[in-house]
């Protein structure tokens, strides 16, 4: 994976990254070496199914292993923005219906949607970033295009 520029992130993404990386490390990558070991005892290596899987499992593997290092090579934390969106601030909106709703900022690589955390890269986050309460801001989303403003950004 190649990795232009910094990848700013929240402190506690950066966290879980590195936590997952030395989980991938150090329990994942044996395991997947016993596979292959108890596989390659089963003989002919030609016609082992065991092998092969074991195989791809440690080429998908060792991709996700360097993919999250070239990420925290290039991870900053992100600096409080003040009263102004940005990566780690929870902004909440109200749309043209009247309906509330509050997104967490955060780098594409800490999405989680079921915590409300969306993307700064998103349609709705990029919109959001470097705008402060008081704001109305317009999303074009694939069906319509939104007006939300902001009531807070915390």
């Amino acid at each position: 994976m190649s990795i232009k520029g910094p990848v700013t992130m929240t402190a506690e993404g950066k966290h879980e990254l590195e936590q997952k990386l030395a989980y991938l490390k150090t329990v994942k990558r044996p395991e997947i070496a016993q596979k292959i070991g108890r596989a390659a005892d089963d003989g002919d290596l030609s016609e082992n199914g065991a092998y092969h899987q074991a195989k791809e499992d440690q080429g998908r593997l060792e991709g996700q292993i360097a993919e999250l290092e070239a990420i925290l090579r290039h991870a900053e934390i992100a600096v409080d923005t003040g009263d102004l969106a940005g990566i780690g601030k929870t902004v909440t909106v109200v749309d043209e219906s009247g309906a509330e709703k509050s997104y967490r900022l955060v780098s594409s690589h800490e999405v989680d949607a079921t915590t409300g955390s969306i993307s700064d890269q998103s349609p709705i986050g990029a919109a959001l970033m470097g705008k402060q309460a008081g704001d109305t801001v317009e999303v074009q989303l694939p069906a319509r295009t939104r007006k939300l403003t902001i009531k807070s950004v915390e």
